[in-house]
């Protein structure tokens, strides 16, 4: 599964099985506001939410970015995260 950033629309999408996982942001200066995430229905529970976060925190730190959670979702898995705790803002 690679994770893509649609810089024109904002946007880091997953493809699962067909279906289009996302976390849409807002950018301001060099920080990416985590704004809404979003896994098809058909997927919730799978744990397939905190893949598609965890990857999205791996690509906009390695692209440069830093990045505050607004979504509750992206907040709850940076927060529970050693590894993302002190690096996503929330």
């Amino acid at each position: 599964m690679e994770l893509i950033h649609d810089k024109v629309n904002c946007r880091f999408t997953l493809k699962i099985n067909d279906q289009i996982a996302k976390v849409d942001y807002v950018l301001k200066e060099n920080t990416m506001l985590l704004t809404y995430a979003q896994v098809p229905k058909s997927l919730s529970g799978q744990g397939y939410g905190k893949v598609l976060v965890e990857k999205t925190f791996e690509k906009l730190t390695s692209e440069g970015y830093k990045a505050v959670a607004i979504c509750g979702f992206v907040k709850t898995i940076a927060k529970r995260s050693d590894k993302w705790k002190n690096i996503i803002q929330h």
